[in-house]
């Protein structure tokens, strides 16, 4: 490998992440519908979900109800959360205080664009190359990104793709997409197994955000691959 087509993000933990941690969130509105638990609890809750949840794709489902399907996926991980936090809290209007998160997590104000991600973001598009976000996010992302002034090609989503990381189908077809082959694209995001192993199961190169000071570091980290790859060649 010699040159880097495309360069492919994750989103929350890589190039975003909540303004206030989850269960801080979660435990404020829930005390407006009766319900007082422990920030850390629902934190740990939300985690151990998040987790276990099914993937967010719905092969064979047509675009007109993605949006709702990914709303119901949601409903049922904010529902589990509650309980696996406390089986016996009883919120006193479960759809409300779930359509409340649902809402807040639309706005861009709910989020941080993480330190560096604009600035590499800006330098790897005036480079050439096609950037790209893969994320097991939701329809809000494109809208999100765009509030927090990070400017992509494309943003491929599971319900769009048919298929969620790590499924290995997620990163053929979103480089089917982007008319790039695997050995020209690189992955960066910051779990190690949903992101960097799964990636690098797919063919791509990967980057774990984890490793960089912050992302602002990425393009050079690239250049430095590029280099490598030139010297293996020559």
């Amino acid at each position: 490998m010699s040159r880097v087509r495309a360069v492919l993000l994750d989103a929350a933990g890589t190039l975003l992440r909540p303004r206030e941690p989850v269960g801080a969130t979660y435990a404020r509105f829930a005390r407006r519908h009766g319900v007082d638990l422990p920030a850390w609890r629902l934190d740990d809750a939300f985690r151990r979900v998040l987790r276990a949840a099914p993937p967010m794709a719905f092969p064979g489902e047509p675009p007109s109800r993605r949006e709702s399907l990914e709303r119901g996926w949601w409903r049922d991980v904010v529902r589990a959360t509650f309980r696996a936090a406390d089986q016996t809290a009883r919120l006193d209007d479960p759809e409300a205080c779930f359509e409340a998160l649902f809402a807040h997590y639309a706005q861009a104000q709910a989020w941080l664009a993480l330190p560096g991600a604009q600035h590499a973001l800006d330098v790897l598009r005036r480079s050439g190359r096609r950037v790209a976000v893969l994320s097991n996010f939701d329809h809000r992302l494109p809208e999100l990104l765009d509030g927090l002034g990070l400017r992509v090609d494309r943003v491929l989503l599971p319900g769009e793709l048919g298929a969620a990381k790590p499924d290995p189908r997620c990163f053929e077809r979103a480089l089917e997409q982007l008319a790039v082959a695997a050995a020209e694209a690189v992955y960066v995001g910051d779990d190690a197994d949903l992101d960097v192993a799964a990636a690098r199961r797919a063919g791509l190169l990967a980057i774990d955000a984890t490793s960089l000071a912050n992302l602002g570091e990425l393009p050079e980290r690239i250049a430095a691959l590029e280099a490598v790859g030139e010297e293996r060649s020559a």
